[in-house]
């Protein structure tokens, strides 16, 4: 029988993770994000996180609230990520990726030496984020499918249609999540819904909000 849980479990993720704030970057549970590194501080979190557990958070900056004294203020919520592909380049740089393990809700900013900045976290809330394929079944794959095909209709854009359909729902929502042209609130709200329906139908509403915005008649089709 397939395994039906992610590979790692909540006992995994320790209660205090280095973070990386991030504007616009998005990380949901199983999901990949490619990152390229090149400030000092955030080269010496990866060479902790490969020293260590390999796990990094994600979260994105909060530009309506006043920064602290140790950086910009954060949203409440992120992901955690684990370290699953690395690669150094000739000038310093890391390119690595990040694979999404669960959702996490800040509970405070730690005082800490290290140059970049560490959270403790709590995942309690966002338990279904280790259950591969939680929700699937309430999700309208069909609007989805529709939505993609009349955001990429209207830019002029190609897609694997055939790798497209053959993604699991999952698979498809939050990677189609990940890599959406949209603005740092709406990849929040799309990080912090409630669960993968919820992601959906919000991912199909604001691609359609943003093809109405567009000339012509914004329409396209699945073919």
């Amino acid at each position: 029988m397939a395994n039906n849980r992610n590979y790692l479990s909540p006992a995994d993720i320790p209660p205090v993770i280095p973070v990386f704030p991030l504007t616009g970057a998005l990380l949901l549970p199983r999901a990949e994000l490619p990152l390229n590194i090149f400030e000092p501080r955030y080269l010496a979190m990866v060479d902790d996180a490969l020293a260590g557990a390999r796990l990094i958070g994600m979260i994105q900056p909060d530009e309506a609230a006043p920064a602290g004294a140790s950086g910009p203020a954060v949203h409440k919520v992120g992901c955690v990520g684990r370290l699953t592909q690395f690669g150094e380049t000739g000038d310093g740089r890391y390119l690595i990726t990040l694979s999404g393990i669960c959702r996490f809700r800040v509970v405070e900013e730690m005082a800490v030496t290290t140059p970049y900045r560490q959270f403790r976290i709590d995942t309690a809330l966002f338990a279904e984020d280790f259950d591969v394929s939680a929700g699937e079944a309430e999700v309208d794959r069909e609007a989805v499918l529709a939505a993609l095909a009349a955001f990429l209709d209207a830019n002029k854009l190609e897609a694997d249609w055939d790798g497209i359909r053959q993604a699991g729902t999952e698979t498809l929502v939050n990677a189609l999540s990940v890599m959406s042209p949209y603005g740092a609130l709406e990849k929040q709200a799309l990080l912090e819904a409630e669960n993968l329906k919820a992601r959906a139908d919000m991912l199909v509403a604001i691609t359609q909000m943003m093809l109405a915005r567009m000339p012509g008649d914004g329409e396209g089709s699945l073919q």
